[in-house]
């Protein structure tokens, strides 16, 4: 997530494991590769309601290809099914005074979901009593399973159900907490110099892969791998891709190493190679108003866009990915 203004409303052993980026990300132009576009078909499954606060930041997705997502300013976590339906799964409990850091306003921000159909979730408030990674099992009710500190911004989040735990990037502290995902003690895994913001926001998405934790820094406009070692603790994070103005999160392809980047400022996605040259898959032409995140799943991928800055069409767009 960056800095966005709020809508108007009318009237491996661990330790283990959105809202944009902000548009002043320090850059190194990456030269363009005359590729065919990896997307096609785009098209909008779902309009939603700026007024409520409905901008969706972060995004999984269900076996039947319904999209799980967290609507930042509504503090709603919601699902649309493949038709384009809604429905709020559950609303979190608003803090009287919102401390947040970096944006004033509570937010839900990062969405896992496990196996079972459980999805934890980040929710910023910088209150003692709300601040911290959330649980919602199937038919409950929204729980808090571990503080985070009050003074930083939980962002991204990626699960791994082999070692229990949580990987989660904190935009303002710069650091990846691992909290377990049956609640207890939150430990520091990774506070790696990659990682600290710049301006105002550094670590923002985050994913697992391939024995690595994954991480973009939204000020610096690079993607970061930070492997794990045999005894769960983190090597230093190394630059696999530079020159992403405003990234947030991203998904893999399901190809090596490839991804598709969710930039939010340039209203754009970007698909990254292996090897970290980029070009971009989907622009504001195709439906994308600020997107937030990405989320693959077999040749569908899932775009939502929050608005952020636009200030017009949140949504969630599909498209489908070519071989």
């Amino acid at each position: 997530m960056s800095q966005p203004t709020r809508p108007a409303r009318r009237t491996l052993r661990p330790a283990c494991a959105v809202l944009a980026g902000l548009a002043l990300a320090l850059s190194v132009a990456t030269p363009a590769v005359a590729v065919s576009p990896p997307l096609s078909h785009p098209r909008t499954v779902r309009h939603f309601d700026l007024t409520k606060g409905q901008q969706p930041e972060n995004i999984a997705v269900e076996p039947d290809g319904s999209a799980d997502l967290t609507l930042s300013f509504a503090r709603q976590i919601a699902r649309v099914d493949r038709k384009g339906h809604l429905t709020v799964l559950a609303t979190l409990p608003a803090p009287a005074h919102p401390l947040t850091p970096l944006i004033g306003a509570a937010v839900v921000t990062g969405i896992a979901r496990a196996h079972d159909g459980t999805l934890y979730f980040s929710y910023a408030t910088g209150t003692e009593d709300l601040h911290g990674i959330w649980r919602l099992r199937p038919g409950g009710r929204p729980e808090r399973i571990a503080a985070l500190p009050v003074t930083g911004f939980p962002n991204g989040l990626a699960l791994d159900e082999d070692e229990h735990c949580l990987y989660a990037a904190d935009s303002a502290l710069g650091v990846v907490h691992v909290p377990p995902t049956n609640g207890g003690t939150v430990t520091t895994w990774s506070d790696d110099k990659r990682l600290k913001p710049t301006t105002a926001f550094g670590a923002n998405g985050l994913k697992v892969h391939h024995h690595a934790v994954w991480v973009s820094n939204t000020d610096t406009g690079t993607l970061l791998r930070i492997p794990i070692r045999r005894n769960g603790t983190a090597k230093p994070a190394e630059v696999r891709a530079s020159g992403l103005s405003g990234i947030d999160d991203f998904a893999f392809t399901g190809h090596g190493d490839a991804l598709i980047a969710a930039l939010n400022v340039p209203n754009e996605a970007a698909y990254i190679s292996a090897d970290g040259t980029h070009h971009t898959a989907l622009t504001g032409g195709d439906g994308l108003s600020n997107p937030t995140s990405v989320a693959v799943r077999g040749n569908a991928v899932y775009v939502p866009s929050a608005a952020y800055f636009t200030g017009t069409n949140p949504n969630l767009l599909h498209a489908d990915l070519q071989h």
